[in-house]
């Protein structure tokens, strides 16, 4: 069986659907467009990317990644594994995130975690098989399988970025939990990853695995905003006071 990917044509699809069955979307499409695909590397190197941007900003992960990529220009699994601590410690990463690449790069090479045997599983499947690994979460699994697979319907519930999206979105008055929003999303189903990128678009805030910095966005990751307009007034010259 084919299984569908959120490609350039189907987020064209996904986005007629939703704007049809949600006013809001709609609503959200007219005043702010499509969102962008945002794809990454698939296996060690999308996964690896994920790790390096755990609790850093934007451009503290870019600056790392350049760095271990100097080290390990193919990103295999193996070959970082032949790295010790002082090589990795030199590129930027924590210990924990020594040990959090270690410990996936050793699942891939033993085989326990499967990227071609992974493209056949459903969702939960996959996920359980990529949180195997220290240092992947169930964010970092579900993030991972929309932008490196283009698994066409998840949403990450626990992405704070999407629970503050939806609240203003859908005007709630109170900001939903995981479970909540997971369960509004039901209705945005089989395109949920889709709706995920327009939240997403819609705050300006989607998560950024890439190495390097868009030209068009600052280095927090976000888009830059636009300068405010200010009318002209005329200039007062207010009398100093002693």
């Amino acid at each position: 069986m084919t299984r569908v990917t959120l490609d350039a044509a189907n987020l064209a699809t996904a986005m007629a659907h939703l704007a049809k069955i949600d006013a809001d979307f709609a609503r959200a499409i007219a005043e702010v467009g499509h969102p962008a695909l945002r794809e990454v590397p698939r296996g060690f190197n999308g996964l690896m990317r994920a790790i390096i941007g755990q609790q850093v900003s934007v451009h503290a992960a870019r600056s790392i990644w350049l760095r271990l990529e100097e080290a390990v220009p193919s990103m295999a699994p193996a070959e970082f594994l032949a790295l010790g601590d002082e090589q990795l410690r030199a590129v930027g990463l924590s210990g924990a995130k020594m040990r959090y690449g270690r410990s996936l790069a050793t699942d891939i090479v033993e085989g326990r975690i499967d990227f071609v045997a992974l493209d056949a599983l459903d969702d939960e499947s996959a996920i359980a098989m990529l949180t195997q690994a220290k240092g992947i979460g169930r964010w970092t699994a579900e993030i991972y399988l929309m932008f490196a697979h283009g698994r066409p319907d998840i949403m990450p519930g626990l992405d704070l970025g999407l629970v503050v999206a939806a609240q203003h979105l859908k005007k709630l008055r109170k900001r939903p939990d995981a479970k909540r929003l997971v369960k509004i999303a039901e209705q945005w189903r089989p395109w949920r990853s889709a709706a995920a990128l327009l939240l997403w678009h819609y705050r300006r805030n989607m998560p950024d695995w890439s190495a390097r910095e868009p030209k068009s966005q600052s280095a927090s990751g976000k888009a830059a905003p636009k300068a405010p307009v200010r009318k002209k007034t005329a200039t007062r010259t207010k009398a100093k006071t002693t």
